[in-house]
């Protein structure tokens, strides 16, 4: 049996959906236990994650499973978080719900102790999911990328594999810059006055900035 996507919102698993499957309660007591919390090694105030507590409170957080045998082709399954996501938000009429969908998509079959797997899908998923509007992000027990705010912490360790997915915000312009692809599709999203060529101005300075090596401290 070829595999699919399966998406319950966060009150329809409340009720007993995905009961067969233990990590989607399981991730989904962690994104209320841990992402909507403070952290004393967050580096700011405020919760882990600022979208999560209001995603859950309107109803707008979602978990995605893949059912079926066959789950080979991985990119194929990730490129239809975005069919799903799409069905989702043709719902929404306010723009500040629709900031707020979020869709989980759990991948406990892969290594658990060792992220380079989902590194890799998120890696190659982002060019297409960041030009469409959207951010993808990966979370893992062991994912070793810092905070933006405290590079020793570690917000992205959760207690299975997954792909996060939202839409694009003004605000996550610090997640793109390292990336010439990302930041041209971030500033002709939320630049589109800007002249094309200072637009790319800016975007090879940003780059080249943020690829330096960082000065070493006396």
């Amino acid at each position: 049996m070829s595999a699919v996507l399966r998406v319950h919102s966060a009150a329809e698993i409340d009720a007993g959906a995905g009961a067969e499957r233990p990590e989607v309660a399981r991730v989904l007591a962690w994104s209320r236990s841990f992402l909507t919390a403070s952290h004393p090694d967050l580096g700011r105030t405020g919760p882990v994650c600022p979208y999560t507590q209001p995603s859950l409170r309107r109803g707008l957080f979602h978990i995605a499973t893949i059912e079926g045998q066959d789950d080979g082709d991985l990119p194929a399954l990730v490129a239809g978080l975005r069919t799903w996501y799409d069905t989702l938000l043709d719902g929404l009429t306010e723009e500040s719900e629709r900031e707020l969908l979020t869709i989980l998509l759990l991948l406990p079959h892969l290594d658990p102790a060792d992220s380079t797997a989902l590194d890799e899908l998120q890696r190659k998923a982002k060019d297409d999911f960041v030009e469409q509007g959207l951010m993808i992000g990966q979370f893992h027990p062991v994912c070793e990328e810092g905070g933006l705010w405290n590079p020793a912490f570690r917000p992205l360790r959760a207690p299975v594999p997954l792909l996060a997915v939202r839409k694009l915000l003004v605000f996550d312009l610090p997640f793109l810059t390292g990336d010439e692809t990302h930041l041209t599709h971030y500033l002709a999203r939320f630049a589109p006055a800007m002249p094309a060529r200072i637009r790319d101005q800016l975007v090879t300075g940003m780059t080249a900035r943020t690829k330096s090596p960082s000065p070493v401290a006396a």
